[in-house]
């Protein structure tokens, strides 16, 4: 009989971790349509990125409360869930901590667990608290109407359910330890389920197993529903950051990078000894490339991977002077409609078999408006705030050149800025003859 609760444990894993597996690999299709960039330079300094704010969390801890909260979750997460390893053994061959063998060292381990368990409770409740209590202005901003911010609360009771599950798991088993129930071996150190185990007296037996073993199933179950849960949720950065902090763009904020085809064009027409007419002929089954982005096809993969990892924290949007003088303009809601485009654009090629049917929206115009677009300042503030290294401001970037170059849809400001600078070699619109004239005034 006791195979049965190996075998159903073995399904449950199984159906959990293939589940996860199938949509890992629709995310990295998904980031794949992106168009192709090479961030495999200055590897050094990419690891060391990593290490330092993906790890190091480093910046963070620029607004210290929510990163000091940050680093406790992000740091109970990891450590206690190393604990998976052996309730994994355990449910698989029917053993009751396996790893007891460690003696002082496993103590050590489970008390360290349990404190930190502690700590993200709290952590998870002060953040809750702010949400939801406080009010904090970037957590009531209109990008978070809805799901998003739904889904924020449900990651909070997700932690609250895993936290409480593991400590009611450790206090009854502490008692049927101190009962000297058959099976239960007398290992680990309960420095907070201890004062929780008493609630146990009076119980029979039986009874306070089927808790442990119902805590112990529960427990197992929801980080494998969370673990899948990840897929449908911003908290997609616990396993994102890492890539996305590697491939970030090391060059120094303020530099855009030019269009290949455009800088090759320039260079010919100053060129005196280039022959413009000196060019292969045209293939004509060839797919015209666009100027700029119109659709999440046309950004790079680097900035759809970005798209994925935002955490909705909303440091950049608190941080735009755009939005912060009322302006339309969230960075982060440029990062949370690339990702929505994204999804729906992956949706639509597993419903037409690999294939991706045109369905007649658009990333820009359909998600993102031209107002929002030419409302950004290009200052950076939003790249500088961002505590995993996403860029909102190239995709804005990307978008507006679709929108000169392709659409000639600048503002009239600017239109009539490039036209002067055509006619007159100046933004101004004077003569090159009349520019000295203000001296004889």
């Amino acid at each position: 009989m006791s195979y049965l609760d190996n075998i159903l444990f073995f399904i449950i894993l199984s159906i959990g971790i293939g589940y996860f597996a199938i949509n890992v690999k629709k995310i990295i299709r998904n980031i794949k349509l992106g168009q192709d960039i090479n961030r495999s330079d200055n590897q050094s300094e990419r690891w060391k990125n990593m290490a330092m704010i993906a790890l190091g969390q480093s910046k963070m801890v620029k607004r210290p409360v929510a990163g000091i909260l940050h680093i406790i979750v992000y740091v109970g997460f990891v450590v206690i869930n190393l604990e998976v390893l052996e309730i994994m053994i355990d449910g698989l061959f029917g053993t009751h901590r396996v790893f007891a063998f460690l003696g002082g060292f496993y103590d050590l381990l489970i008390g360290s667990f349990e404190i930190l368990a502690l700590l993200v409770l709290i952590a998870v409740i002060v953040f809750w608290i702010r949400r939801n209590v406080i009010n904090l202005k970037r957590f009531i901003h209109n990008d978070l109407k809805g799901w998003p911010k739904s889904d924020a609360n449900y990651i909070l009771y997700f932690e609250v359910v895993l936290m409480s599950l593991f400590l009611i798991m450790n206090a009854s088993d502490l008692w049927l330890q101190t009962m000297n129930v058959h099976h239960y071996t007398q290992a680990g150190s309960f420095p907070i389920s201890q004062f929780i185990a008493p609630i146990f007296n009076g119980m029979s037996e039986s009874l306070v197993i089927m808790i442990e073993r119902g805590a112990w199933w529960l427990h197992i179950s929801g980080i494998l529903v969370f673990l899948n849960y990840l897929y449908f949720s911003k908290h997609l950065h616990i396993l994102l950051a890492f890539p996305n902090t590697y491939f970030a763009n090391l060059n120094p904020q303020g530099q855009f990078d030019n269009l290949e085809s455009v800088t090759k064009e320039v260079k010919l027409m100053m060129d005196p000894n280039a022959d413009p007419f000196a060019t292969p002929a045209p293939d004509d089954n060839a797919v015209p490339s666009k100027f700029g982005a119109q659709d999440v096809q046309d950004l790079n993969w680097v900035q759809l991977l970005n798209a994925y990892t935002c955490t909705e924290c909303g440091r950049c949007t608190s941080s735009c002077p755009a939005n912060q003088t009322g302006k339309k303009l969230s960075p982060r809601k440029i990062m949370m409609d690339t990702r929505d485009r994204l999804v729906e654009v992956g949706n639509n090629i597993d419903a037409n078999k690999g294939v991706f049917i045109p369905d007649g929206k658009f990333l820009l115009g359909d998600y993102i408006t031209p107002e929002e677009l030419w409302a950004c300042t290009s200052c950076n503030a939003c790249v500088e705030e961002c505590p995993v290294n996403i860029s909102p401001l190239s995709i804005i970037m990307d978008m507006r050149r679709y929108l000169v170059m392709e659409q000639s849809a600048a503002p009239q400001s600017l239109n009539a800025m490039m036209t002067n600078i055509e006619n007159n070699g100046a933004p101004w619109q004077y003569n090159q003859q009349d520019r000295l004239n203000w001296k004889n005034e």
